[in-house]
């Protein structure tokens, strides 16, 4: 009795595969777009950051290498200013501020990739779905006569049902590939963080705390060097905003 039910369901035929498959990639290419856009402007100059400030804090320059952090447009840049104000805490509250921070903008990171994930895994099987349907269609078709024309129609409608498979792997490959480059570049990230804080909490254990570095009375040099290492990364930061007059 089911089985008779679910061949009607099949014989409806597989166009709505075609549809669904249409409708996912359509979703696929918008978070990749978004995800591309988002990597382009808030994923770049990480590194070179973490070398920025690590030298202005060294040379006492808290105001500068705070303005440095406002102004550079990356994920690093806003976790690490949302975590040293926690600083006075010590190595370990400033490790435990930077871990809570970056747990907090992994969801940002993070965004669309679960979609893609899933695109990439399971859109073949959407497509091979439509071949099964268009298959049983098919040798329904063929069950009702063996003529030349019943058998081009059974041959052509093979060919069509293979169509789904071939569209569900066009889906499938590209959000794959996506997946794995913005996964990668995820682990850049958190992994800039990662080196960045524990090279400022070996500094912090040095010094005591950050303030009570004597500060460099070439500073404003300093801060002028320093953002025009980054300056590709931050094309519109205005270095001159950025540096701090000598006391």
């Amino acid at each position: 009795m089911i089985v008779k039910y679910l061949l009607r369901v099949a014989m409806l035929g597989s166009s709505w595969v075609m549809y669904l498959l249409l409708l996912l990639s359509v979703g696929s290419i918008s978070a990749m777009v978004e995800r591309w856009w988002f990597f382009r402007t808030y994923g770049r100059g990480g590194e070179a950051l973490g070398d920025s400030l690590l030298e202005l804090l060294e040379h006492g320059e808290r105001d500068a290498a705070d303005g440095l952090l406002a102004r550079h447009q990356s994920i690093e840049a806003e976790v690490l200013r949302e975590s040293l104000r926690w600083s006075a805490g010590g190595p370990d509250a400033l490790s435990l501020a930077i871990d809570g921070e970056m747990t907090r903008r992994r969801k940002d990171l993070e965004r669309s990739m679960t979609l893609l994930g899933t695109l990439g895994n399971n859109a073949p099987f959407v497509g091979l779905l439509g071949t099964v349907i268009g298959v049983i269609v098919a040798f329904a078709d063929l069950a009702e006569g063996s003529s030349k024309v019943q058998m081009d129609k059974v041959m052509g409608g093979i060919a069509e049902a293979l169509i789904a498979t071939a569209v569900g792997l066009f889906v499938a490959v590209p959000a794959v590939v996506g997946y794995n480059i913005f996964q990668k570049k995820i682990t850049e990230i958190e992994d800039n963080v990662s080196s960045i804080s524990k090279r400022l909490c070996a500094l912090l254990t040095t010094v005591g705390s950050f303030d009570a570095i004597e500060r460099d009375p070439v500073n404003e040099d300093r801060v002028h060097s320093a953002l025009a290492d980054l300056r590709p990364a931050n094309a519109d930061a205005n270095i001159d905003h950025l540096a701090v007059a000598e006391d």
